[in-house]
């Protein structure tokens, strides 16, 4: 069962992923066919053509690669600033990528669509409909936040029992090794000495009550208790009174995981409880997510040795390491086959996951590098600057900026960014980041 959960989670999630894709598209799409610019295809994958269907002048499809998509719009690159007799592309190997680049953007302009061509419109629609794209993700994103935290609720320190410790074992001793038996002479835990259960919830220690989202005071009360106290649980519906005898053992210390300190305990582990958020939680979680997201972008040629390492050295993979589509799938497969974990938790992480995925698609569609969507973006701004500044001035318009010379960096981009992707496939495949045991 567990290689079953696995599987429909990869799958669940895969489609996730395509889903976030079409949405992308469908901001560039929307606003272009706003704007009056003719879109002779919305692809979803890459490759061949699997499946389409022809609505007006757009056809709609799915291609065998499901690792991206894409809209056609007419007219992407201006034409040529101009024209050598007899010869239509340039013999120079960065020209001639220009050349082709104009030939492929200009391949369905009818002449009755001369004026629905992208290069036509003033820069602000160019950068309305480049941005439009990203910024479908970030609603994307919010969308799937406030669901996790409106709707789901916000993991806090619960008061139901998890599991009971059987007998007691010394921290130190947990913590260098699996312990699946109790030791010979190992006593029995507090909690198991004093009838409690798997699925009980405290409602009261030591003469407090204890709410259900106060799991952080019961653990504080408990380290801080010894000897006999009353303690009332919630079994079954029925509120059960009994006595459990404390006592001091080694536990991890809060400030520092790494140390272990003496202090109360019963031998409980607790499950969190879920607590609904109200919209601040959901603009905060969004700020505090583009920051950290940002963040690991800036880092990910620093991390390229590393991964590298791993996938192909043996070496340890780090737990923060980039990953790629076949990782971040395969992560959202382990999280349904986690056992014995509050469906919250498992909805939590996977809609998180996937904000997460769409957040980083909002910003990576950003940077100012062709063929993204910040590689139109910039020029668009650039032109807009020099006719502003040209009519500022009383010149004559400068005419559109022509985005066609970013394409060798498009070229190299799209080497760097494949040759990446492979290396984060085979570390994704070959030694996999864990998150689940």
């Amino acid at each position: 069962m567990t290689i079953f959960w696995t599987i429909v989670g990869i799958a669940i999630f895969f489609v996730g992923l395509l889903i976030s894709i079409a949405w992308h598209e469908l901001g560039h799409f929307a606003t272009a066919r706003w704007f009056g610019i003719k879109v002779p295809e919305f692809m979803v994958g890459f490759g061949r053509t699997i499946w389409s269907v022809k609505r007006g002048e757009t056809e709609y499809g799915i291609k065998a690669i499901p690792l991206g998509g894409y809209v056609r719009m007419i007219g992407m690159l201006p034409p040529a600033p101009g024209k050598t007799l007899g010869r239509s592309r340039r013999t120079g190997p960065f020209q001639g990528l220009m050349d082709d680049a104009r030939a492929q953007s200009r391949l369905d302009v009818l002449p009755e669509d001369v004026d629905r061509q992208f290069w036509t419109r003033s820069p602000w629609k160019r950068i309305v409909v480049m941005f439009a794209g990203p910024f479908m993700n970030l609603i994307l994103a919010v969308a799937l936040f406030a669901v996790l935290l409106m709707g789901v609720g916000q993991a806090t320190d619960g008061t139901r029992i998890r599991d009971v410790s059987e007998c007691v074992v010394p921290a130190s001793i947990a913590a260098t090794q699996q312990v699946e038996q109790c030791p010979a002479g190992a006593p029995p835990t507090p909690a198991a000495a004093a009838g409690l259960l798997p699925g009980d919830r405290v409602v009261s220690f030591a003469g407090q009550d204890i709410e259900p989202a106060q799991g952080q005071q019961l653990r504080e009360a408990i380290r801080v208790a010894s000897g006999p106290t009353p303690i009332v649980v919630e079994r079954a519906g029925e509120r059960i009174a009994m006595s459990v005898d404390i006592i001091d053992n080694e536990v991890q210390d809060f400030q520092d995981p790494t140390r272990t300190v003496t202090a109360g305990f019963i031998g409980v582990s607790l499950l969190p409880d879920y607590v609904r958020q109200g919209p601040g939680a959901v603009v905060s979680e969004i700020g505090s997510m583009i920051v950290r997201t940002g963040e690991a972008i800036t880092q990910i040629p620093e991390r390229v040795p590393a991964v590298f390492g791993a996938a192909f050295l043996g070496e340890e993979r780090e737990p923060d390491s980039p990953v790629g589509v076949v990782g971040v799938s395969r992560i959202g497969g382990e999280i349904l086959a986690q056992e014995d974990v509050p469906w919250q938790q498992d909805v939590s992480l996977f809609l998180g996951l996937l904000a997460a995925v769409n957040i980083s698609l909002f910003l990576l569609n950003l940077l100012p590098i062709p063929p993204l969507d910040g590689g139109q973006i910039v020029p668009a701004i650039w032109e807009s600057i020099k006719r502003n500044t040209a009519r500022a001035l009383g010149r004559p318009d400068p005419g559109p900026v022509d985005a066609a010379r970013l394409l060798p960096v498009a070229y190299v981009f799209v080497i760097v960014f494949l040759g990446f992707s492979l290396i984060l496939a085979v570390a994704d495949i070959v030694n996999p980041v864990r998150f689940f045991g």
